[in-house]
């Protein structure tokens, strides 16, 4: 009888090539053997020839993916997982939440974007938040609190470009708030870890008897499934000049806060014209400021001026690089980034070639800068309103049958906003508030209807002014830093969508702070320390990274991969 060869388990570094001579342990017969290696995959690129999604959820992915089987396009599989992502990813997204979107047509190839963020109420002037103790407006809390953007959004989507019937499209939604969802192991371990910011309300629904429902347990929130049914029969009217408006604006009036009825009434989203750069035989789409996608493509712009290629993946200098060139795009965005509404922002100089290239030209390759000043407006330091936060988000996309494409992101800001859930509507309400300043003339200053700097930054790439792929995820001021890498990964170093998206990660945060996943070489740690880096080593796949997730299109084949992050709950289907 023949033997089968034995397996043979070789840990090498992503993309090597090892031949192993024959050795005592080596296969009878067997003399040589030749092994090639790739970036570490622990999940299949999900492939399919018709259409595909992308989700942060298992449950919400599932639902977009029966929306295209059952005929329907891109926006209306989006507004079914938006729906159930509001249920089943309380602490990171929710009706109370913002989105911002990013839209292709499959038959024109025509681009449109949408900022779904809500704004300042009318009494929100800086002399609302004094108080002698406050130098800046509390994370938590009421006063973190504008109107919430993401309902509208769904439904000003709906009316542009959705085919099927809208209170259709939220029924899944609807079932998981009435009747349950299963809890996740990671959405218990989330509330456990981050649920100590909720008010009574919240506590009794996510922590009831003090603690977490164990996984596998049935999470329910009828009154939430209420307010659904209600957004689903009545849209815009229901949610913004209803009761619903009514309920929130009393509660938090009586919590301290500045929104009314009014500027519940008074919100719209607005359609926009997407920000443009391009980048490695690509056109990649940004949100415009109040979104920092300027921060995005201005990383995208100074890496031009460096050999991405030659540096290697995950070298020493690659990621030292990388991270200088974020202080200098960030140094910019904090300086800037607010509501083009009611500032004056210098998007085209920020973005000029010229002088990103000037900026690339910053970077010291011998020592880690503590310090970045702006290239504009060196009067003024970057706000400490726009400070790195960790970030609680959800990333949803969508390519149909028909080759449209939706690239789209909804948010609560931090873990379970601002932790306040009204009761008898079940909605937990966001914190977008905070990201304003209260430095008096800086742009991002709250004013009255006014919209906060935001770090929602969806993705999408061209190629040939043809769609080519979606790409998104959580993460806060981490989001610029992972598309970049994981863009790199997939356009430099030739890994598959899911390959790019798994592949080790770091991020920069304030001052020399910077963490990366410990499957990047140790000599590399020591090596960003001699250069002046705070390194701290994160084991395991951590949220800290984001949730990235993508549906590319290979054009030359004509088929869709999904891809999805490992680091959180995120999946991706296709057919």
């Amino acid at each position: 009888m023949n033997r089968a060869p034995q397996a043979l388990l070789v840990l090498v570094a992503a993309g090597t090539t090892l031949a192993c001579s024959a050795s005592e342990t080596a296969p009878p017969n067997q003399t040589e053997i030749a092994i090639t290696t790739y970036a570490t995959q622990n999940r299949p690129d999900v492939r399919g020839t018709t259409a595909a999604v992308s989700a942060g959820h298992p449950l919400a992915a599932q639902a977009g993916l029966r929306v295209l089987h059952e005929g329907g396009n891109a926006t209306d599989a989006i507004i079914a997982m938006a729906g159930v992502l509001a249920v089943t990813r309380p602490h990171m997204n929710g009706v109370g939440g913002d989105a911002f979107a990013i839209f292709y047509d499959g038959a024109s190839g025509d681009i449109s974007a949408m900022n779904a963020s809500g704004r300042a109420g009318a009494l929100a002037k800086p002399a609302f938040f004094a108080a002698p103790d406050r130098d800046h407006i509390p994370a938590t809390g009421a006063l973190a609190v504008t109107v919430p953007g993401a309902v509208a959004g769904w439904i000003d989507a709906h009316e542009r470009f959705g085919s099927k019937p809208f209170a259709e499209l939220l029924e899944p939604a609807i079932h998981y708030a009435r009747d349950g969802f299963p809890v996740s192991t990671r959405l218990r371990s989330d509330i456990e870890e981050q649920g100590g910011i909720l008010n009574e309300a919240a506590q009794a629904l996510y922590k009831p008897g003090g603690s977490p429902p164990p996984a596998g347990a049935l999470l329910k929130n009828v009154p939430l499934a209420s307010t659904l049914e209600t957004i689903a029969r009545e849209g815009k009217q229901g949610f913004y000049k209803g009761e619903i408006a009514q309920r929130l604006s009393a509660f938090l009036e009586s919590e301290g806060g500045y929104l009314r009825a009014g500027d519940f009434a008074s919100h719209e989203s607005t359609w926009v014209e997407p920000l443009r750069g391009d980048y490695l035989g690509h056109t990649f789409l940004a949100m415009p400021p109040n979104s920092q996608g300027i921060a995005q493509l201005a990383l995208m712009g100074m890496s031009k001026a460096h050999p991405i290629e030659s540096l290697g993946h995950n070298t020493t200098e690659y990621i030292h690089t990388l991270i200088e060139l974020k202080k200098l795009a960030f140094a910019d965005r904090g300086r800037w980034v607010a509501d083009p509404e009611h500032a004056d922002i210098p998007v085209k100089e920020l973005l000029d070639p010229t002088y990103l290239n000037e900026r690339a030209t910053l970077v010291d390759a011998n020592r880690a800068a503590e310090e970045v000043a702006p290239g504009f407006g060196h009067e003024q330091t970057s706000s400490d309103g726009q400070g790195d936060d960790s970030g609680d988000t959800v990333f949803l996309t969508a390519v149909d049958q028909f080759g449209n494409a939706v690239s789209w992101i909804q948010s609560n800001f931090s873990f379970f906003g601002s932790g306040l859930l009204e009761p008898e509507t079940g909605i937990l309400l966001h914190n977008r508030g905070s990201g304003f300043t209260l430095d008096p003339g800086h742009p991002n200053q709250v004013a009255p209807r006014k919209r906060p700097y935001h770090t929602l930054t969806p993705l999408m790439a061209l190629r040939d002014g043809r769609f080519a792929f979606t790409l998104g995820t959580p993460g806060g001021d981490g989001q610029t830093q992972s598309l970049l890498q994981i863009t790199h990964n997939m356009l430099v170093f030739g890994m598959t969508p899911q390959q790019a998206i798994e592949a080790p990660r770091f991020r920069s945060w304030d001052g020399l702070n910077v963490s990366i996943e410990n499957r990047v070489s140790a000599d590399v740690f020591a090596e960003l320390q001699a250069l002046g880096h705070d390194i701290l080593l994160v084991d395991g796949w951590t949220l800290t990274f984001g949730g990235a997730q993508m549906v590319h299109f290979d054009e030359s084949n004509g088929t869709l991969t999904a891809a999805s992050d490992p680091r959180r709950e995120a999946y991706g289907l296709a057919y």
